[in-house]
Formats: structure tokens, sequence, C-alpha cells
């Protein structure tokens, strides 16, 4: 019997400590509720600058963000999806400043926005597809970052219909197809 009441005691005294554990830690919620914060934007003193945003420690990467920018890796093949996407894109995202044809004539420069260049300027034509793609993800001049705006994917479109721009902009007549010159010289 003596050996029976030993492990009862011993349960006992493993469950008394978990109990003391139990309400140690419960203790901890209390100040857990009652923990200083600060909301964004309002000074803090626990940081050397005084702020209480901080910008990401260098080298971080977001979470999926090294295969969402794999894209940017190739040029994917030039199809009618592609360039029917990027015209798409383009509209919604380009059209307000470079204007329809590309040539930075879109709404807000007519409100006095300064004017963006023309698609069809020779250093544009020669410029590489990747200045392009760096431009729509870093900004240039006044432009911003669409970085945030427009998908990987969709950049390449939108390269895509620009140099579709280009070339129905700065293209002679006589290198068309000759149904496409036909229609042409009959317009009025």
């Amino acid at each position: 019997m003596a050996g029976g009441t030993g492990r009862v005691g011993q349960q006992g005294a493993s469950l008394m400590r978990w109990l003391i554990v139990f309400i140690v830690l419960l203790s901890g919620c209390d100040q857990m509720a009652q923990q200083p914060r600060a909301d964004a934007q309002e000074s803090s003193l626990f940081f050397p600058d005084g702020k209480v945003n901080q910008a990401p420690p260098l080298g971080t990467v977001a979470r999926g963000e090294l295969s969402w920018e794999a894209v940017l890796a190739e040029r994917p093949r030039l199809t009618e999806e592609l360039l029917a996407r990027g015209e798409e894109r383009y509209r919604i995202n380009c059209v307000p400043c470079h204007g329809l044809a590309g040539d930075g004539l879109g709404t807000v420069v007519k409100r006095g926005f300064p004017q963006p260049p023309d698609f069809a300027e020779p250093r544009l034509v020669q410029a590489p597809d990747r200045h392009f793609l760096q431009v729509i993800a870093d900004g240039y001049g006044v432009m911003y970052s669409y970085a945030a705006r427009v998908r990987p994917a969709d950049r390449w479109a939108i390269v895509a219909h620009i140099r579709a721009l280009q070339l129905a902009r700065t293209a002679e007549v006589n290198q068309l197809p000759e149904p496409d010159r036909r229609a042409l010289e009959a317009l009025p």
C-alpha cells in the first residue's frame, strides 16, 4: 500500500508543478495586455533614428518575391495573347501620360503634367527591352515606380506593346504586306 500512495504523491507533485507553471504563464498575460505600443508615424525612443516605422534590413526579400521576379529573367515568346495583354495593361497604366499612340500626349500632359518622351524617338526605338522593364519597375524622371502596380509578366507584355507602337509609327509603307498596304492607301 505504501508503494501506491507514493505514486499518487508523485502524480500530485507533478500536477502541482504544472499548475505552478500554468499560473506563472498566465500572470504574464496581463503584462502583455498593458504593454506599451506606438502607432505608425509616431516618434519612438526605442530606435536610434526616433521613428516607429523602420525599413526592412538590407537584403530582405518578401516571401515569394524571388519567384515573382524570376519571370523577368527571360523574354516570353511573342504571341497574340501577349500583345493583347500588353495593350490592355498599357491602356490601364500608361495611356494617361504616354497617350494611346505612345507619343507622350496623354490626358495628364494636356492638364500641365510634364510630357514623357515619344516612344518613336530614335534613342527609345534603339533602347533594349531591359530599359523599358527597368523604367516600369524603378521609374524615371518624374515617372514613379510601377513595380507594385504592374506584375512582372505584365511588364513584358507592356514592352511588347510599346515595340508594336514603335513599329506602327516608324515602319515604311513599302514594308507592309500587300493587303495592308492597299487598305492603308484606300484611307482618305
